[in-house]
């Protein structure tokens, strides 16, 4: 069996899991809250039925859920990403990107009543046991997480948790016939927005950001200085699989990145209230030095922003897979019992004109995902000149390069999805986390000796030998994966550079960032060899 996936992501194939809603919706707190408008009329008829109802109906309902399910279904006829969530949600999700939580550590969506990941969060105990973006997460210890009764708030109730408490998840993986069952242990989700910076060749700089959350501007400025300073003048900025976040701290990124005063990113709407444009203006840390962005189907909203922006001023060479596509800003109102509208207010636009939302239909929000599995369909992860732009959506960079709107960001380099080292057995071994067992195991063993020596000796000379492997793999059969020799021999490599990367990351975690572990991988990635290419081509 071919499984579609990245070599840096295990997935299955993306088509699902881009279903972005919960992650992207922070365009919204840029601009901030404004009051209830008044209703007037409008909604008289609405109110004298549900009082019909709570007066004389003959049974006993529920009526703020009953008025909750014909406020969502009055939702669904607008855009994808406009929402009503109840005081109780509106509070757990604004946490996802604050001071942290306790939890499983998964972005996710709610949609056809069903739980989806979108990804599992950046150094996160899901990350770390194989939870993997497009999974569905079909129950929680006895909870079931499908149905009309599945919520925002259900999910954050079953799924977060006191630090050190397990729960057990029942996912359905696409491919894969049967559902899997993981352990979870809860853990504190890491805060920390930049998973790795350091100078991954000469003078040149590696920073990975996995989402814009509060935090992202200042990690990011910090990281900058610190990469500047050892001599840094490329940039290689990673916003693979970032759902995106705040907008203000994709554009204040940018600021950094582009000199002169030119716009950043604008927005129009129907209310020219909501009209507004960011400008660049400061003294920017990194204007003059090169920069490539790779970019893939998962980096979506404020990192589309970012990656655009600096494409549109020719500022880098954007390198990867089109982007997910959402171009849409959702500014959160505060209704009178605590719930919270995020109602799409505006378009968002790019330096060069363009719109990179992708085409919807209204109240066709199935329609809108399912364009993942038309671009899946189409070989579009694999192939480049599957790519289908707009024509008639054509825009220019200052230097004068075309550039596509209407459909996210289309990289100026194309890189294939790998799945050469994908087989059954190494799903298995995922989902049965003998990979995050084995290496808690070793480093927990040989942790003190490799620390040692150093980083630097273990990364030049600690191999995944066959000793390494022949424990790893009874440990896997103790576990009852099916070991298949010809499995093995293809997912091989991948499991040594995986092993290896683990057990960095478990003997130097004494901070931060990943950097150890992302040095470790770094080197095989397809993408990133195709990004540190891509600068002698600037």
């Amino acid at each position: 069996m071919e499984y579609k996936n990245s070599k840096q992501n295990i997935a299955s194939p993306l088509v699902i899991c881009l279903s972005l809603a919960v992650g992207i919706f922070l365009g919204a707190k840029f601009f901030g809250s404004k009051a209830t408008p008044g209703a007037g009329s409008l909604g008289n008829r609405y109110r004298e039925v549900l009082m019909n109802i709570k007066k004389s109906y003959v049974d006993e309902v529920n009526i703020d859920s009953l008025e909750m399910y014909a406020l969502d279904k009055m939702l669904e006829k607008l855009d994808p990403h406009t929402v009503l969530l109840p005081p109780q949600d509106a509070q757990l999700a604004s946490a996802d990107l604050g001071t942290g939580f306790d939890g499983i550590g998964v972005e996710f969506n709610i949609f056809n009543d069903s739980l989806y990941v979108v990804t599992p969060l950046s150094g996160g105990p899901s990350e770390a046991i194989g939870i993997k973006a497009g999974d569905i997460i079909l129950k929680a210890d006895t909870v079931s997480l499908t149905g009309k009764t599945l919520n925002t708030n259900l999910v954050y109730q079953t799924l977060r948790g006191p630090r050190g408490s397990t729960v057990k998840i029942v996912v359905k993986r696409k491919g894969v016939s049967s559902p899997m069952t993981f352990q979870v242990k809860r853990d504190k989700i890491p805060t920390f927005s930049i998973d790795a910076a350091y100078m991954i060749a000469p003078q040149t700089g590696y920073i990975k950001v996995n989402r814009f959350s509060e935090s992202t501007y200042e990690e990011f400025v910090t990281h900058l200085k610190n990469l500047k300073g050892q001599g840094m003048d490329k940039l290689l900025l990673d916003l693979r699989g970032n759902p995106g976040g705040y907008m203000d701290r994709a554009t204040n990124m940018v600021d950094e990145l582009v000199p002169g005063n030119g716009v950043i990113v604008y927005t129009k709407g129907k209310d020219a209230s909501n009209n507004y444009e960011i400008k660049a203006g400061k003294d920017g840390i990194f204007e003059k030095g090169k920069i490539v962005v790779l970019v893939d189907e998962g980096s979506a909203s404020a990192a589309e922003i970012v990656s655009g922006a600096l494409q549109d001023y020719d500022r880098a060479t954007v390198v990867g897979r089109r982007t997910f596509g959402k171009g849409l800003v959702q500014v959160p109102i505060q209704l009178s019992d605590g719930s919270e509208l995020r109602l799409t207010i505006s378009r968002y636009y790019i330096p060069s004109g363009r719109s990179i939302q992708r085409p919807y239909e209204l109240g066709n929000q199935q329609g809108y995902y399912e364009d993942f599995l038309e671009r899946y369909n189409h070989q579009e992860m694999f192939v480049a000149d599957s790519i289908k732009n707009n024509e008639k959506l054509k825009y220019k960079t200052k230097a004068g390069r075309t550039v596509y709107g209407g459909g996210g960001i289309t990289p100026d380099v194309f890189v294939p999805q790998d799945t050469s080292f994908y087989t059954d057995y190494l799903l298995e071994l995922f989902s049965r986390n003998v990979f995050k067992e084995f290496a808690m195991t070793y480093a927990e063993k040989h942790g003190a000796e490799l620390q040692k020596k150093g980083f630097e000796h273990f990364l030049k000379n600690f191999q995944v030998n066959e000793a390494i492997l022949s424990d790893f793999n009874a440990l896997a059969s103790k576990s009852k994966a099916r070991y298949k020799e010809a499995s093995f021999q293809k997912s091989k490599k991948y499991i040594q550079e995986t092993l290896k990367a683990l057990i960095a990351r478990h003997i130097w975690n004494g901070n931060a960032l990943n950097n150890e572990y992302y040095q470790v991988i770094n080197p095989t990635d397809p993408m990133i060899q195709a990004g540190l290419k891509a600068f002698s081509s600037r």
